[in-house]
C-alpha cells in the first residue's frame, strides 16, 4: 500500500506540469527509440550477413578419406577408399546436429558440346541434397535431377553459369546433350550464379550429375589429381568412342562392347565415394556435429583406440571466425550508441528533477513538518524519476518499432524484431530513473524542515 500511495503521489505531482514532464521524457524517448530501431536493424543485418556467409559454406563440413601409407611413405589425403554412400545415410539418420549430407564423386575431365570444349574446375557426382547442403536454392532454368536418377545412374546433369557461358554462347542449354569424357549427358537445369568463394575460386564453374553416373560411367575410380581426359585411356576405361571397329571374336560368350558396358553398369559390392559434404544445423552446432560424425564413423569402420581415424573431417573455421567477429563488432557498436543516447536522456532527467526539488522546497518542508521522514521524501522523488523514465521507455518502444517499420518500407533494409531489446529497454529505463534520480531525491531528503519552510 505504501508503494501504491508513493506512485500515486508521484503521478499527481507530474500532472501539475505536463509540458515539462513531456519535455523531460523526450531524451529517454529518443534514446530508447534509437536503441530499439538500431537493435532491430542490427539484428536484421546480422541475420543477412549470417545468411550470406552461410551461402559461402560457413556451416559446411567436408568428410574425406584417410591417408594410406606403405613402408613409411604416406600417399597423401584421400588415398584410401573408406567412405561409402551408406556412411552418408547413417550420418543423416543418427547425427542430430547434421541438417543434410550428400556423397560426392569428383572428376576432372573435358566437357564437349559441338565444336567447343571446356575443362570445369569441379565435376561433382552427387545427390539432390548437395544443393541444400551448399544453400544453392533455386535454379536459373530447368530442374535438378532426382533420387531416381541417382538410383538408375541416368545420364543427366546440371550446369553452372560459367560452363553455360563457355559452351553454349548465350543459348539455353536445357535439353541439349554434351559429352563428359565421351559419355553423353543431357542438360536438365542451370544453377543460379553464386560467384567466387572466399579463396577466389569460381563456384559457377561446376557440373553436377548423379554420383552413380559419374562413378560407373565416367571415372570408374577415385579422382586422381590429373585431367582425366588427357590421361592415357586404359582398356578397362569407359569410352564409347574408343573402339569404333572392335576386332571380331568368335568366343562362345561374346565380350560386351564399350557401349554396352557403359549402358549397363554393374554395381560392385563395395562402392566408395571421394567425399561427403555435410551441413550443420547452425554455425554454433558445428563442434557437436564434428563429435557426432567422428564417433559414428569410428563405430561403423570398427576403429578402436588408440588407432587413428581412417577419415579426415574439415570445417570452415575461418568463415566461422569471420561471422563471430562481425556479429560481435556490430553488437558492441550498437551497445555504445545506446549507452550514449540513454546517458544523455538520464542527464536531462537529473537536471529537471533538481529544478523540481528547488521549486518544491516549501512543499518538502511542509511534508516533513507533518511527519514525513527523509526516506519517505527520498522514495517519493525516486518514484517520480522512475515513472518519467518508464513512460518515456514505453513511448520510445512504440516509436522505435514504428521507425523500424518505416525503414523496411522505404529503404528495404532487413529488420528483425527483437524481444530481448524491448525487455532491455524497459529495464534500462527503470535503471536510468533510479541512477539519475537518486541524487535529486537524496538532496530533497536532506533538507532542513525549518529552512525549507522559510524558503521563498
Amino acid at each position: 500500500m505504501r508503494s501504491y500511495r508513493t506512485f500515486k503521489t508521484a503521478l499527481r505531482a507530474l500532472r501539475r506540469n505536463v509540458m515539462r514532464a513531456a519535455l523531460t521524457t523526450l531524451g529517454i524517448v529518443i534514446g530508447v527509440a534509437a536503441v530499439i530501431a538500431m537493435m532491430e536493424i542490427g539484428a536484421g543485418s546480422s541475420a543477412a550477413i549470417q545468411k550470406t556467409i552461410t551461402n559461402m559454406g560457413a556451416n559446411n563440413l567436408m568428410l574425406m578419406p584417410g591417408t594410406a601409407a606403405s613402408g613409411g611413405i604416406s600417399f597423401g589425403g584421400g588415398s584410401t577408399t573408406t567412405l561409402t554412400p551408406q556412411d552418408c545415410d547413417a550420418i543423416l539418420r543418427d547425427c542430430s546436429a547434421v541438417r543434410n549430407a550428400a556423397p560426392v564423386v569428383r572428376a576432372r575431365t573435358q566437357v564437349v558440346y559441338g565444336n567447343r570444349n571446356w575443362v570445369p574446375s569441379s565435376i561433382y557426382g552427387t545427390t539432390p541434397a548437395f544443393l541444400d547442403v551448399r544453400d544453392w536454392t533455386g535454379l536459373a532454368e530447368g530442374e535438378t535431377f532426382a533420387d531416381r536418377d541417382v538410383r538408375n545412374a541416368n545420364r543427366v546433369c546440371v550446369l553452372g553459369q560459367t560452363i553455360v557461358r563457355e559452351l553454349f554462347e548465350g543459348q539455353s542449354p536445357v535439353g541439349k546433350v554434351l559429352r563428359v569424357k565421351n559419355v553423353s549427358f543431357r542438360v536438365i537445369g542451370v544453377l543460379r550464379s553464386k560467384g567466387a568463394n572466399m579463396m577466389g575460386m569460381d563456384q559457377d564453374d561446376i557440373l553436377l550429375a548423379p554420383w552413380t553416373a559419374i562413378k560407373y560411367r565416367v571415372t570408374g575410380a577415385s579422382l586422381a589429381n590429373v585431367n582425366q581426359s588427357s590421361a592415357e585411356t586404359s582398356p578397362s576405361s569407359v569410352n564409347s568412342l574408343n573402339q569404333l571397329y572392335p576386332n571380331a571374336q568368335l568366343d562362345f560368350y561374346p565380350i560386351p562392347s564399350a557401349v554396352q558396358q557403359a549402358d549397363t553398369p554393374m554395381p560392385v559390392r563395395f562402392t566408395n565415394v571421394d567425399q561427403i559434404w555435410l551441413a550443420a544445423r547452425s554455425t554454433s552446432e558445428i563442434p557437436l556435429a564434428v563429435q557426432q560424425v567422428t564417433n559414428l564413423l569410428r563405430e561403423r569402420h570398427r576403429i578402436r583406440p588408440p588407432a587413428l581415424d581412417d577419415f579426415n573431417l574439415r570445417d570452415m573455421t575461418e568463415m566461422t571466425k569471420v561471422l563471430s567477429s562481425t556479429t560481435a563488432l556490430m553488437t558492441s557498436l550498437l551497445l555504445c550508441v545506446a549507452l550514449i543516447s540513454l546517458v544523455v536522456g538520464g542527464v536531462g532527467i537529473m537536471n529537471i528533477m533538481l529544478v523540481s526539488v528547488t521549486e518544491r522546497t516549501r512543499e518538502i518542508g511542509l511534508r516533513m513538518a507533518v511527519g514525513a521522514r527523509p526516506p519517505d521524501v527520498l522514495r517519493q522523488f525516486l518514484a517520480e524519476a522512475v515513472v518519467l523514465c518508464l513512460i518515456g521507455g514505453a513511448v520510445g518502444i512504440l516509436l522505435g518499432r514504428g521507425a523500424s517499420y518505416v525503414v523496411t518500407l522505404v529503404l528495404h533494409w532487413p529488420v528483425q524484431a527483437s524481444l530481448p531489446a524491448v525487455a532491455a529497454a524497459v529495464l534500462v529505463s527503470a535503471s536510468i530513473g533510479i541512477i539519475f534520480g537518486y541524487y535529486p531525491a537524496w538532496k530533497a531528503s536532506r533538507l532542513d524542515p525549518i529552512e525549507a519552510l522559510r524558503y521563498e
